[in-house]
């Protein structure tokens, strides 16, 4: 099997590190718009199987070209260009994975489902950590269950030695982290999808040290299609992102004064947005490159076997001491690498643009995550009621 990884950045590079390290893989194409990063992320993974080039996704009619020639795409670019791609791998006939992440985008793609089945292939948006991961859990524990109460999604990347005043280090790209802080989440109230405020409803999660006591609050895209999957047959559903405590209200209180804003900012010559300057400012001071933490938990209640039940999933991941591969990386990069696998080898056979929670089984899901020490623990529960 051969697969294209566009983007050598710290996703991509995992992406390419664990499929070189994967059964009847031939051949991982590297590929990034800066051949010298490619090259350096190539040599880092020290494998014959990971092969650097030079491609910029949004040269298309060669991204479709290079596309041609593999078995799979994934994307670990930005999500901004993952609807273009969408178009170019199913012009290329070739299944495509991307993280996701912006449901915006996600729904865009969404609208490319009849194209893609026309031309056999199978697009997977939203691969990663969360959504990704978190979603295919919530969705496979679900159907363990004759009916449902709440399906209560936590996750978080963190660091294992938090600084003030955020207590928080860059474990993904500041895009990213500022789109999830931004606008609404969607969630089920009552039976009924709603949106409510990002960065909304704190709660206290606790877990062992580390990382101990945690902190809660909504957060934008995590959810994913769960919702609308779920519209009418769960009361309550919602996806929450975990920090130390303090940390939603000091970023909350920034986002409020127009940090990420588009108005515009002169400095000396130079002419930015105020989101322009943030972006920088975060880079600067929160990608200091300590250690890091990813941890999740799903909790989702029914009536299972005549009584009310409550199903666990949880994860605590750390950085990877021997390979220098942070938690987050491992955590939202693996997942994905796991999938397009199971697609380019046939085992799975679902066609069109699917969300992975529709389609990818929970047991050989969690048995690869296994082997690659992201154990996931599962736990039951009667509860009262």
């Amino acid at each position: 099997m051969k697969f294209l990884v566009l983007g050598s950045g710290l996703m991509g590079s995992a992406l390419a590190f664990d499929l070189a390290r994967s059964k009847n893989v031939e051949k991982v194409t590297l590929a990034d718009a800066d051949l010298l990063r490619a090259e350096q992320a190539a040599h880092k993974i020290g494998s014959p199987t990971v092969v650097p080039t030079h491609l910029d996704v949004t040269m298309i009619d060669s991204v479709v070209d290079a596309m041609k020639r593999h078995d799979c795409v994934i994307s670990a670019v930005s999500y901004r260009y993952n609807f273009i791609l969408t178009k170019a791998a199913i012009a290329a006939r070739v299944h495509f994975c991307d993280l996701g992440g912006n449901d915006e985008v996600v729904h865009h793609q969404l609208s490319l489902d009849a194209e893609a089945r026309k031309a056999n292939v199978l697009i997977v948006p939203n691969c990663g950590l969360a959504p990704g991961l978190a979603n295919v859990l919530a969705a496979r524990g679900a159907e363990l269950f004759e009916s449902l109460d709440s399906v209560e999604i936590r996750v978080g990347g963190l660091p294992q030695h938090p600084r003030p005043p955020f207590n928080y280090q860059l474990v993904f790209s500041v895009e990213g982290l500022i789109n999830e802080y931004s606008g609404t989440s969607t969630v089920i109230r009552n039976g009924k999808v709603t949106q409510v405020d990002t960065l909304t409803e704190i709660e206290t999660v606790a877990f062992p040290e580390p990382p101990g006591t945690l902190e809660a609050f909504h957060t934008s895209g995590g959810s994913s299609l769960l919702p609308a999957m779920f519209e009418g047959k769960v009361h309550h559903l919602d996806y929450k992102t975990l920090r130390y405590p303090g940390h939603c209200e000091k970023f909350k209180a920034l986002l409020d004064l127009g940090f990420a804003s588009n108005e515009p900012i002169t400095i000396g010559s130079n002419l930015l947005t105020a989101k322009e300057f943030f972006f920088e400012l975060l880079k600067r001071k929160l990608d200091f490159g300590g250690k890091d933490l990813v941890v999740l938990r799903i909790r989702i209640t029914g009536r299972r076997e005549g009584c009310r039940q409550a199903l666990t999933f949880e994860l605590i991941d750390f950085y990877d001491e021997i390979d220098n591969i942070t938690a987050m990386m491992r955590a939202t990069s693996f997942p994905t690498s796991i999938i397009a696998h199971m697609i380019a080898e046939g085992n799975i056979t679902a066609r069109g643009v699917v969300a992975p929670e529709l389609f990818v089984p929970l047991d050989p899901f969690v048995t690869e995550l296994a082997e690659r020490n992201i154990r996931i623990t599962q736990s039951w529960m009667e509860i009262a009621g």
